[in-house]
């Protein structure tokens, strides 16, 4: 029996309107607004919706990023959706925030548009501020086009919000790239949306603060503390899961499957293997297609839950290659690597010790084009047949 599609529009947006559009369709009872390129698209959109009587949400106006994460935690704790979008400097901004709302485990939504950290010049894309803020207890996803910011982003307030879950997530695309470029993109009728969350409103509901009565929160209880961030570490865990399970619901629903944590692409007969995130990996497909033709087995895993790390879906996708390698779009500060390189190469045992490289491209905005795809292959290609290879290559640097 085939299963009926839910109706859908099609609409051309840029990844940023996609943003706002999928965030109207959810509902939210609380939106902070703060602008910071390339994200400032998202909120003047929804402020538009607001004014147009599209959105129902409160929405707070407030005077820097930091504002923004302590408004919509406490909202969040007193029971509302709440949603909020930033970047680069605004993310380090509200760093002290962020770690707050995750240890009360409020189920927080935010956009993070990728942009290049504070330093020498920061009007770019990369993927380090995500780094940057990777280990404070928060799920992170990583999108690689407009179409999966839409799906993803109705997806994170179905996972954030889960009973057996309740924690903060950070949806993170390239700046520039993904969040300007306009493509063409379905988006679900509201009432669609709505039975798709409505799980959320069936079994048990989370705590909330109500007014005149007691919430405890443990401060000053270093063994209760303990055990807390115990069960926020399970809690993480229990996410992989759950976000597979979210992808398929949704797949079901509305057509799209993502694969959850990971997407592997013509992986089946791969001898080799390129671990990628977000906006690269499109190109990195179309490479494995002309590889494909010339008789080299190459495939694409794109990692799209990075926080908690794909482990064990990871693990199973790559053994048995015969050379790995794996594309950051940041630095890995202490170490002459990619940081998504190193998690890669800590499978190890589960995968066993063949090639691994790393390969540093696309940061301070610059393209990760086919040629340099294909460079990676190539390099990978050799290390598989047992040739001498480096270890961690930059790209840019060495065109």
């Amino acid at each position: 029996m085939v299963k009926q599609l839910r109706k859908q529009e099609t609409r051309v947006l840029t990844g940023n309107a996609c943003s706002a559009y999928a965030v109207r369709m959810c509902r939210p009872d609380v939106v902070a607004l703060y602008p910071i390129t390339p994200q400032s698209e998202i909120v003047e959109q929804l402020t538009r919706f607001k004014a147009d009587g599209l959105l129902e949400a409160e929405m707070i106006e407030v005077e820097g990023e930091n504002s923004a994460m302590n408004s919509i935690t406490a909202a969040s704790t007193a029971g509302a959706r709440v949603y909020t979008a930033t970047a680069s400097y605004g993310l380090a901004f509200m760093y002290d925030a962020m770690m707050q709302t995750s240890g009360y485990r409020v189920p927080v939504v935010m956009t993070n548009v990728n942009r290049e950290i504070p330093g020498i010049h920061a009007v770019s894309t990369s993927q380090q501020d995500l780094i940057s803020v990777r280990d404070i207890g928060w799920l992170q996803l990583i999108v690689e086009d407009d179409q999966e910011i839409v799906d993803v982003t109705i997806q994170s307030f179905r996972l954030a919000e889960d009973y057996d879950i309740q924690l903060p997530l950070m949806l993170n695309y390239d700046g520039y790239y993904v969040s300007y470029s306009a493509e063409a993109v379905k988006l679900p009728m509201m009432e669609d949306v709505d039975e798709f969350l409505s799980v959320l409103k069936k079994g048990p509901q989370r705590m909330t603060l109500v007014p005149g009565k007691p919430l405890g929160t443990a401060h000053g209880m270093l063994e209760v503390y303990t055990e807390l961030r115990y069960k926020h570490l399970a809690a993480m865990e229990r996410a992989k899961a759950k976000f597979d399970q979210i992808d398929q619901e949704y797949g079901d629903m509305f057509g799209r499957y993502y694969g959850g944590q990971i997407e592997e692409y013509r992986t089946d007969d791969a001898d080799i293997i390129l671990v990628t995130s977000g906006s690269a990996t499109g190109t990195a497909k179309t490479v494995v297609d002309v590889l494909r033709e010339q008789g080299m087995k190459a495939g694409v895993v794109k990692i799209r839950m990075y926080r908690p790390f794909p482990r064990e879906r990871l693990s199973k996708a790559l053994k048995g290659r015969k050379a790995i390698g794996v594309l950051d779009r940041s630095v890995h500060f202490g170490w002459n690597c990619g940081p998504m390189y190193q998690e890669v190469r800590a499978l190890t045992p589960e995968i066993g010790n063949v090639p691994m490289m790393s390969f540093i491209d696309g940061i301070a905005n610059l393209d990760i084009t086919r040629q340099h795809i294909e460079r990676m292959f190539k390099d990978i290609y050799s290390a598989s047949l047992g040739n001498e290879y480096q270890e961690t290559t930059w790209i840019t640097l060495e065109e």
